[in-house]
């Protein structure tokens, strides 16, 4: 009898660590800053896993009850509007503070929370209650807190909180919520913090809230194109551009975009590998023969390279595709003046003008004020070698240069 009791006295729950029972007599009455602060010091000295998940939870508490004071105010506030009494002030910051605080904390006692107690077994007694509580008020108010320090400049606490909003949502606390209020916004918020990560030249955070910015359709190009200048970002020896190269690459076998191509041509010109910028161009057009993007930049290529005749052909091709494009409209028509300045044949010479006039006189239709391409002198050019010097439509063109 005696054996059986000295059994089951051994196998009792032995109740709170004396480290734990100070942090807790200790922990009354204190504030959330000085809580804060405690648990910090003495998270270490906890016997096991569910003490400090417990200590974490109170630091939940807390913050929550500093949230729901602002919130109540907000919500009293909002009934006392509609009844024409005087409202009362918000503490906007310290609600938004605290909503961080018990967002911060309610992951970090997750943490603890799902490790196996004494016997082995994972019995989480917070997680269902903070999921609840946590995913929808006091999370929202980061989007909101955000925004309030964008416009009082502050943009690391900008950053902070839009940042928090986005990395809580792939914390497993919250992993049964629903995401579908956060749609229309979640993208977006992602694709501000990590421009806000960029200009903080934290590169690692940057592209990791790009990617997540990226999932989202609506954010998906300018993301990409956010990701793309992290990448190129501070590109210092060869070897970094032939780094940077061999990552686009990557990218475009996997995106398709023409932003990611046009980044991966120019880095081949950089790199002096014409030869692979044109084996791209070919390669894109081979499957896409009305690709814009390609076909301009093909046939600027050929123009730079004194290949005017060969250039003509992409030239008026991607004109065919965007014909509202002054500046295709300004390039072809020069490829035209080009080709005719090395033509001997006076008749093919003057009809080789006549079409540079063409898509000059389309260029400054489209763009009155050369705002785009200045398509002035090229323009003035061609009719002074169409028309003659002293004809009247030349005389026009030049005024039409000066303007």
């Amino acid at each position: 009898m005696m054996a059986m009791m000295v059994v089951a006295s051994a196998t009792a729950f032995a109740g709170d660590s004396d480290a734990f029972k100070a942090f807790k007599k200790a922990f009354k009455g204190l504030g959330y800053a000085e809580a804060e602060t405690l648990v910090k010091n003495s998270v270490g000295q906890f016997a096991n896993a569910q003490e400090k998940a417990t200590a974490y939870n109170m630091l939940v508490e807390l913050a929550l009850d500093d949230f729901n004071k602002q919130s109540t105010i907000v919500t009293e506030n909002q009934l006392a509007k509609q009844m024409g009494k005087e409202e009362k002030p918000v503490d906007n910051d310290a609600m938004s503070e605290a909503a961080y605080n018990a967002l911060m904390n309610g992951i970090e006692c997750d943490k603890y929370d799902q490790m196996p107690n004494e016997k082995g077994k994972v019995a989480p007694k917070f997680a269902s209650k903070n999921a609840q509580r946590l995913w929808l008020a006091p999370r929202n108010q980061l989007v909101n807190a955000g925004q309030d320090a964008l416009s009082a400049k502050d943009q690391a606490k900008a950053r902070k909180y839009w940042q928090a909003f986005i990395e809580s949502d792939a914390a497993p606390l919250f992993k049964e919520c629903d995401r579908a209020p956060q749609a229309p916004f979640f993208g977006q918020v992602a694709r501000f913090a990590a421009i806000f990560a960029y200009q903080d030249k934290d590169m690692a955070k940057a592209l990791q809230l790009a990617e997540v910015a990226m999932k989202d359709s609506a954010e998906y190009e300018n993301a990409l194109n956010l990701k793309l200048e992290i990448l190129g970002n501070d590109l210092k020896t060869k070897a970094d551009t032939l780094q940077y190269a061999e990552k686009l690459k990557e990218l475009y076998a996997e995106h398709k975009t023409n932003g990611i191509m046009e980044k991966l041509y120019n880095t081949y010109l950089g790199l002096g590998q014409a030869d692979e910028a044109n084996k791209l161009l070919d390669s894109v057009l081979a499957a896409d023969p009305t690709n814009f993007v390609a076909l301009a930049d093909k046939g600027l290529s050929l123009l730079t390279a004194q290949k005017a005749a060969e250039a003509i052909e992409y030239l008026k091709k991607a004109f065919e595709v965007k014909p509202d494009n002054a500046v295709i409209a300004t390039y072809t028509g020069t490829a035209y003046s080009v080709y005719a300045q090395d033509t001997e044949d006076a008749a093919k010479k003057k009809e080789l003008y006549k079409e540079a006039i063409k898509y000059f006189d389309k260029a400054k239709e489209l763009d009155p004020d050369r705002m785009q391409s200045n398509w002035g002198y090229n323009r003035y050019n061609a009719y002074y070698n169409y028309y003659g010097e002293n004809a009247p439509e030349t005389k026009q063109a030049e005024a039409d240069s000066k303007n």
